[in-house]
């Protein structure tokens, strides 16, 4: 959304930038640090880092700061206000009951994809590993449902996920075009994160339009060792895509890439019932 210069309120946007400069790399930063990354001088992100811990959204030691409990009033005012997280979480839960994956919903923003809703089964949940009918009333203790970080809010690298990669297929392609220049245009390639990771712009062409072809992705062990996931687009009445809804499986690759594959039916099943809420 583009506003006109004078109903442009810098400081806010200053304020958010600090806000925003702190992620699982940097948990506590000085005031160096906030200005290396928001690009403020020094003399500025300390008097922003003073005034955020001043109304209580940052704790503090008087070196470093790092972010307090009431950040999560942002994400909560969201999540209790928002219809998609609303509208998608009762056929998440169904899914998680019926399956061994846990599933997610995420939308793009900028660079990543945040995980707006998700859901794990719950304890004693049936396998669907010990029947391909997925009803099999075959009882296992609760694992390790959810990759490292998939959790509400979480920003994931679109570029490395299953949900990233829908959502970037859903661009215009010119759209596509600048998104992946500004992310490679410093050093011609996209962060790797682990040894699967596809970096080359080329290579990520080529699969965003599979992925168009194909409408849907499976990604696995590009963002995490270990971790596989598939994903399909949600698309509203008139046909946009407004979000992804994936799967996610945490076993061996070659289990879990079979395991996801039977889910995909389901997937879009979810995505057809959704469809005309969104």
């Amino acid at each position: 959304m583009s506003i006109a210069a004078a109903d442009y309120i810098a400081g806010l946007a200053k304020g958010l930038a600090v806000l925003e400069a702190f992620d699982t790399e940097r948990q506590r930063l000085n005031a160096t640090l906030a200005a290396q990354r928001t690009g403020l001088t020094r003399a500025a992100a300390r008097r922003h880092l003073l005034t955020l811990a001043h109304l209580g959204y940052l704790e503090s030691d008087q070196g470093y700061y790092w972010l307090s409990p009431k950040v999560l009033r942002l994400a909560g005012s969201y999540l209790a206000s928002a219809r998609l997280p609303r509208l998608v979480q009762p056929v998440l839960d169904r899914l998680a009951a019926r399956t061994r994956a846990s599933f997610s919903v995420a939308v793009l923003e900028g660079e990543a994809v945040v995980v707006v809703a998700r859901s794990v089964p719950a304890l004693g949940t049936v396998d669907p590993a010990d029947d391909t009918s997925l009803g099999a009333p075959a009882w296992r203790p609760a694992s390790r449902w959810l990759a490292h970080g998939l959790h509400l809010g979480a920003r994931l690298p679109a570029h490395a996920t299953s949900t990233g990669r829908v959502l970037l297929a859903a661009l215009p392609a010119e759209a596509f075009e600048q998104w992946l220049r500004a992310r490679t245009e410093a050093c011609g390639a996209l962060p790797r994160l682990t040894p699967y990771t596809v970096t080359q712009p080329a290579a990520l062409r080529r699969i965003i339009a599979r992925v168009r072809a194909d409408d849907h992705c499976l990604c696995s062990e590009e963002h995490e060792l270990g971790v596989h996931a598939l994903a399909v687009p949600l698309r509203d009445t008139r046909g946009t895509v407004v979000a992804a809804l994936n799967a996610v499986a945490s076993s061996p690759r070659r289990a879990a890439v079979e395991t996801l594959r039977t889910l995909l039916p389901l997937l879009h099943e979810a995505a057809l019932e959704l469809r005309p809420l969104l």
